[in-house]
């Protein structure tokens, strides 16, 4: 077995077992299995970082298969939560975190080779600038996606007078979730602004139009205004509590949409099926 395979089949079993762990720790309330389970995906996410860094010293940007990008949106995904997690110390959102990196990664491994014409004088600035912003962007309304589901889950139990039981008993206050909410709208927006321009200007170079009116740029641009919607709201208009949460949930269905059903189902630019 080559260590690049080794290393991937260490990042699986991490993940999975941190994901596994976590769940387990927060259905029986032990603190030291969930602090077991963080380290558990601490050193996948360690091993991950390798990984990536392996795969760019052996081969050069044009020769990156979809496959590392994935992998590369899966590890922007824990590294958002890591920065989340020391800033609020916010653990509960790793149930939603790890599993989605696993998964992430997982399918990376299924993704074909980019065949891509792009001028290598230019995709260091508007490629990385689209690929990077977008990946952060993507992590924070992830993020977003988990503080919103326990707020709402939380909210309605309250709203209900329903008994706090089990691992509800250890959630943090509504306002912590919405305090998630605020900072990865706040912080995703602008990021997610600048991955779609950077994105239309490397089209423009690529295919000699900024909009070629293809299924994934027309998808990504209803999730750009609800985005701008939630961010417009949030600051201008003071939205805070639920209905913030419910749009931010949706809001990530959507992306979800877009990364899987449109890249993989639909002819696009952005197929992974190609």
């Amino acid at each position: 077995m080559s260590l690049l395979k080794l290393l991937t089949l260490t990042i699986i079993v991490l993940y999975f077992l941190g994901t596994c762990v976590e769940l387990f720790g927060l259905v029986t309330r032990r603190q030291r299995v969930t602090k077991a389970a963080s380290w558990l995906t601490v050193a996948g996410f360690g091993v991950h970082t390798l990984l990536l860094v392996f795969n760019i010293l052996d081969s050069s940007w044009a020769e990156m298969t979809k496959g590392y990008y994935m992998q590369m949106l899966s590890w922007s995904m824990l590294l958002i939560y890591f920065i989340i997690w020391w800033r609020m110390r916010l653990a509960f959102l790793a149930i939603t975190a790890a599993p989605l990196a696993l998964l992430l990664f997982i399918s990376s491994l299924r993704i074909t080779v980019v065949q891509s014409a792009f001028p290598a004088s230019m995709s260091g600035l508007f490629f990385s600038l689209h690929i990077g912003s977008l990946f952060l962007s993507l992590g924070l309304m992830t993020m977003a996606f988990g503080a919103g589901l326990i707020f709402l889950y939380l909210d309605k139990k309250i709203k209900n007078k329903d008994r706090l039981s089990g691992f509800a008993k250890d959630l943090p206050s509504l306002n912590a979730f919405d305090r998630v909410n605020h900072v990865a709208v706040m912080s995703g927006f602008p990021l997610y602004t600048l991955g779609m321009a950077s994105g239309f200007i490397w089209g423009h170079i690529q295919w000699g139009r900024a909009i070629t009116w293809d299924p994934k740029e027309m998808v990504s641009l209803v999730v750009w205004f609800l985005f701008a919607l939630l961010f417009h709201h949030r600051l201008a208009l003071g939205w805070r509590g639920r209905k913030a949460a419910v749009l931010a949930v949706w809001l990530f269905a959507l992306t979800v949409f877009s990364l899987v059903g449109v890249n993989y189902f639909m002819p696009t630019h952005h197929s992974f099926q190609q």
